[in-house]
């Protein structure tokens, strides 16, 4: 095989395992303009009579999320749920300790319910609990007042607050980063194992057929790594069903060629907490098998963050901008690289949430009283949540490498493929990291009955730090690849320099 091209083969016998459709999942938390001036605007010439932003709702609805956690992240450390819930002109103003700012909380419990709604049947809540400064008494009275149907003091307080049937939140998080040691109430893991496993006990006692989410590490450097997981679950491991993951990247002192391998960290990430897992599980002589919700990723410039952040502390405002990253084609390739990688890991990542979903780090962005429009990440979420649905077949790619500073030897190919069971369909997802040649790329399809290129999408661009702004909002789009070629059972294509492709094979119509 020459060094210049990559290859792989689809074979259907071959697979990893079925996409959970929470793996499209995203997050709201009250920071920054996430919530207010985002999805929440009343007064905004598109609001609806809830002050719900009815043009984000339609870019929610195109990108295709399926649940969203909410709501935190580092706020749910300081959370008072009682303060979200009731007429919203009797709700206390907060300070935020997580972010330095004030809330108002105008947007609650019942609005952020009423939010997913109108997304759609298919938006399901993701909520979390605060085990920061509260812990097991308010987790439990949180889920009587969401899910009982009525008859208690606190199920009739919210149906007295106008929601009479019940919320029905089936999946759980037992807090929120509790490794960190920037999280109000930080815990140990001998702390944090013990509280979890006390919540889930009393939360299963209400309803035993919740799915609990433990924290797991909030990235795979902190020195507590894998360890953590080892003690929490060895607490907890037959009362919750799934270990969170979190892991944002950037490139850092303009080593791009190591960002671009940032997938290859991912990847890492998720064995080894498999592997974690799986020794807890085999040392309790369990026959359960803990699933992985990795509900939080996204490239994120944290350094520039921290840096302003150290340079301009907040003074307690209200929604202000924060974390409003605009997004390049670099960063795009590398995020599409990121789904790619979670994709390859469906058997055991079964929940996965971009975060966030409006304005802070995320893939639609406001203007207060203005327009809302797509960053370049949300093109690859969208095709990905759209077309990445059914079985992942097993992709091991030979592929031509480059040399980085932070992962080795790096293949230049990184790539996965879904097959729909009902209509034949296979999607290719690629990614080239060559950042100045075109790649070209074999796959045979032995098994498959596909002998059509339906669409062959790319984003890419000549600019390499293109963006999507307010002045220029479709500056970048996916456009059509050429030269494809299926012939005989092989795919041949070249893929684009420092591109994200989706590649959508079909049976004769």
């Amino acid at each position: 095989m020459p060094d210049s091209i990559a290859r792989f083969t689809l074979d259907p016998a071959f697979t990893v395992g079925e996409v959970n459709a929470r793996l499209f999942g995203s997050f709201v938390e009250h920071l920054g303009r996430c919530v207010y001036t985002g999805i929440h605007e009343p007064g905004h010439p598109a609001a609806d009579e809830a002050g719900l932003r009815t043009d984000v709702l339609e870019l929610i609805r195109e990108l295709g999320v399926t649940v969203i956690r909410y709501p935190g992240g580092n706020f749910v450390s300081g959370y008072r749920w009682e303060d979200s819930v009731g007429p919203v002109g009797e709700r206390p103003r907060r300070l935020d300790l997580a972010w330095r700012s004030t809330e108002t909380n105008r947007f609650g419990l019942s609005e952020f319910i009423a939010f997913l709604k109108k997304i759609g049947p298919h938006a399901e809540p993701m909520m979390a609990v605060n085990l920061g400064t509260r812990g097991v008494a308010d987790a439990v009275r949180l889920l009587e007042y969401a899910n009982h149907p009525a008859g208690t003091e606190l199920s009739d307080r919210r149906v007295a607050h106008g929601d009479e049937e019940p919320f029905g939140i089936r999946l759980w998080c037992l807090g929120n980063e509790m490794d960190g040691p920037w999280q109000t109430g930080h815990k140990t893991a001998e702390e944090y194992g013990r509280l979890a496993a006390e919540t889930a006990r009393a939360m299963r006692q209400i309803d035993g057929g919740l799915e609990l989410v433990a924290c797991g590490s909030s990235s795979q450097a902190m020195p507590t790594f894998a360890a953590w997981e080892a003690t929490v679950l060895t607490e907890a491991y037959d009362l919750v069903d799934h270990v969170s993951l979190h892991a944002y990247y950037e490139e850092v002192d303009g080593d791009r060629d190591s960002f671009l391998a940032s997938a290859v960290d991912m990847e890492s990430f998720i064995e080894n907490v498999v592997a974690t897992c799986d020794h807890v599980g085999a040392r309790l002589k369990s026959k359960k098998r803990i699933q992985l919700s990795f509900d939080e990723w996204n490239v994120w410039y944290q350094r520039r963050f921290q840096a302003e952040a150290e340079e301009n502390p907040l003074d307690w405002p209200e929604a202000p901008r924060l974390l409003e990253d605009q997004y390049s084609v670099t960063d795009a390739v590398v995020f599409g690289s990121l789904l790619i990688a979670l994709l390859r890991h469906a058997d055991r990542v079964t929940v996965a949430c971009l975060a966030q979903l409006v304005n802070v780090i995320a893939p639609i962005m406001t203007e207060p009283g203005g327009p809302a429009w797509r960053q370049t990440t949300f093109y690859p979420f969208a095709q990905a949540s759209r077309y990445g649905r059914g079985v992942v077949l097993d992709v091991r790619a030979e592929s031509p490498t480059y040399r980085t500073a932070a992962y080795g030897e790096v293949p230049l190919l990184h790539a996965t493929a879904v097959r729909d069971p009902q209509s034949g369909t296979v999607t290719v997802f690629a990614v080239n990291r060559d950042r100045s040649r075109p790649l070209p790329l074999r796959v045979a399809l032995p098994g498959l009955d596909v002998s059509r290129i339906v669409e062959h999408s790319v984003l890419s661009d000549a600019d390499p730090d293109a963006r999507n702004t307010l002045a220029e909002p479709d500056r970048v789009v996916p456009h059509a690849g050429h030269g494809a070629r299926l012939d005989a059972g092989t795919l041949d294509v070249a893929l684009e320099p420092l591109s994200w492709n989706v590649i959508r094979l079909a049976p004769d119509a």
